[in-house]
């Protein structure tokens, strides 16, 4: 049985002098949940919300850092905490502002209906990279650990392919597609994508386990409308509690 939203907590009333919209850029960790609980948000503060994505790590356009970097206005981002220490590094950030919302691990996925192979330890995981040949994971942070972290560290051979997708949804699509045999990413970027189902986690010696925070950005003009969202996103209310167990998540 599909387990259904819990009913938010009481409704805060709208300020009147609140900016009436505000931007966020997001990257794939925390997105599902968000996308769960936006509406909600909405209806009871009367603040519209703008949504971008980007990733949290990574080089290129498509990255939370090169968009700010290059005139992309927002006044929250939400990200891993690996990419939010170079917004800070870069003074993107307004101080104080830092909220962690979810943790997650890292996990493995297989396209729908395929065998689910052992990844319960180093050994049985260095077997399924080899069987699968070909593996795809986001280019952000779990990507760049999987590749200069776990790679190594499993000595696997040259047969095995890693290619890293500029998003988590990227990576779910060529993993759909068959272009690869095993996804490799944050259970929050796997267990809700369809045609792909959950393997299991990396085991507890090559894991990565994500927080995924939120921040008010520095040159933001509406802080107030900001730091709003991101007290509604951090709340221990039922609707987020159960908006974040739904994405394999969990409070940090």
């Amino acid at each position: 049985m599909i387990e259904q939203p819990a009913t938010a907590a009481a409704s805060t009333p709208a300020i009147s002098d609140t900016p009436a919209t505000i931007k966020v850029i997001i990257s794939g960790g925390f997105a599902a949940v968000y996308r769960e609980v936006l509406a909600e948000f909405e209806r009871s503060t009367g603040i519209r919300v703008e949504t971008g994505s980007g990733a949290s790590e990574g080089t290129g356009p498509k990255t939370i850092r090169h968009q700010l970097a290059h005139g992309i206005k927002a006044d929250v981002v939400i990200l891993s905490r690996e990419g939010l220490r170079k917004l800070n590094e870069d003074g993107r950030i307004r101080a104080g502002s830092e909220t962690g919302l979810a943790t997650a691990p890292l996990a493995a996925a297989v396209r729908a209906g395929s065998p689910k192979p052992d990844i319960g330890n180093d050994l049985a995981l260095r077997k399924a990279l080899i069987d699968a040949g070909q593996i795809v994971a986001p280019s952000s942070t779990s990507g760049q650990y999987f590749r200069d972290k776990v790679f190594p560290k499993l000595n696997l051979p040259d047969s095995v392919r890693l290619t890293l997708e500029a998003r988590g949804t990227e990576a779910a699509e060529a993993l759909r597609a068959g272009k690869a045999n095993l996804s490799i990413g944050p259970t929050s970027e796997l267990v809700q994508e369809p045609g792909i189902e959950l393997v299991g986690l990396l085991p507890p010696d090559l894991q990565l386990v994500q927080t995924f925070t939120a921040a008010v950005v520095s040159d933001s003009k509406a802080a107030e409308a900001a730091r709003r969202l991101i007290d509604f996103l951090s709340a221990d209310s039922d609707i987020m509690h159960a908006a974040i167990k739904r994405a394999g998540m969990a409070r940090p």
